[in-house]
């Protein structure tokens, strides 16, 4: 593994930090970007990386952009990311998740970790009986938020999906409107169901190609190979599994007006939200749209810190409030002709003090 600090998606890190526990097996990587507006929020992703460069080019791009969205989203956190590199078998034990508990617990509250790919709400109470640095944790008691945050990062993404479609298309309902949605998974198959329900035409594709064809057949939609989504003759986009996508080769297959959805770091590289806009398609910046789940797991966090319960119906409201500000990154970018993703990378940059 490289320098940290040579690798280019470096962005002035405050801390990156190898953990390695070789009784339990454990290796991860837990990168704090930005603490300015609090301490540094952000999932735990646990993933077979081909090398550790793609493990280390994973926190240091995601915790980035977790600085971004905490700040765009109005919470006082700031941006942080840890990885868990999985063997070629994903072996997850008891064990492991102690040890990386136990490395979160020695940072003394400066990273707060909650759910990403490959970890559950279990994993994260397994995680909590080492530190009280976790968020995603089961609630009891009715009108109050907490556990997987992945309905919320729908939520957050649906209604962004139907401001993205009344900006670009003028219509104010999604009937109709035709949307292809990558990933079927707990976000992009949330997503896709409130979809339905306002009558949106939906082809799906996932990876686990059983499952996008259950819910195909669930929600009276087309499903199609995981490989042949990008190129779907569509209205709107959704990529809602992993990020990169949208390179040089994946936006020349669009066949789309908009690009909404939940993923990660869409954006393979700097110049690709040049290129969409030059394509004239909408782009939702990831990091806004899909705020959903971080404004849960951070609210459920900052209320447990009160010892107070979360609000589900604050929780709603703020994840309300992200086609206000998606909204505003449009009309600055029509007006300045500067791209949506630097328009939200300068409001960011701002709220952070960089």
């Amino acid at each position: 593994m490289t320098a940290f600090w040579t690798e280019p998606d470096y962005d002035d890190h405050e801390m990156v930090q190898f953990v390695r526990e070789p009784s339990s097996g454990l290796t991860a990587i837990i990168a704090i970007h930005s603490s300015h507006l609090g301490p540094g929020a952000g999932g735990t992703r646990f993933w077979h990386y081909r090398d550790p460069a793609g493990a280390m080019r994973d926190a240091l791009r995601l915790s980035r952009g977790m600085s971004y969205k905490n700040a765009m989203a109005g919470l006082p956190m700031g941006g942080g990311k840890a990885v868990v590199l999985a063997d070629n078998q994903s072996t997850k034990t008891p064990e492991m998740l102690a040890a990386f508990g136990d490395a979160i617990e020695a940072l003394g509250g400066r990273y707060v970790t909650a759910e990403d790919v490959g970890m559950s709400e279990a994993d994260m109470v397994a995680i909590s009986r080492r530190t009280a640095h976790v968020s995603g944790l089961p609630v009891e008691g009715e009108g109050a938020a907490g556990g997987d945050p992945g309905p919320f990062t729908a939520m957050g993404i649906y209604h962004g999906i139907k401001a993205a479609v009344r900006h670009k298309l003028g219509k104010d309902s999604v009937a109709g409107v035709h949307i292809a949605i990558q990933g079927t998974g707990s976000v992009g198959g949330g997503v896709a169901r409130l979809l339905a329900k306002d009558g949106a035409k939906l082809t799906l594709a996932d990876i686990n190609e059983t499952r996008a064809k259950a819910l195909a057949a669930e929600l009276d939609a087309e499903a199609v190979h995981c490989d042949a989504i990008m190129g779907v003759t569509c209205d709107v986009f959704s990529p809602n599994a992993l990020g990169a996508i949208l390179d040089d080769e994946g936006i020349a297959r669009l066949d789309c007006q908009v690009v909404a959805g939940g993923a990660n770091n869409q954006l393979a590289r700097e110049n690709h939200g040049q290129a969409l806009a030059e394509r004239g398609i909408l782009y939702a910046p990831d990091y806004v749209i899909n705020a959903g789940g971080i404004i849960s797991v951070a609210m459920e966090y900052l209320s447990r810190q009160q010892n107070e319960a979360c609000d589900i119906n604050e929780v709603r409201k703020r994840i309300a409030q992200i086609p206000e500000r998606l909204e505003q990154i449009w009309q600055e970018s029509d007006s300045s002709g500067i791209s949506s993703d630097v328009v939200a990378d300068r409001m960011a940059q701002k709220l952070i003090g960089r």
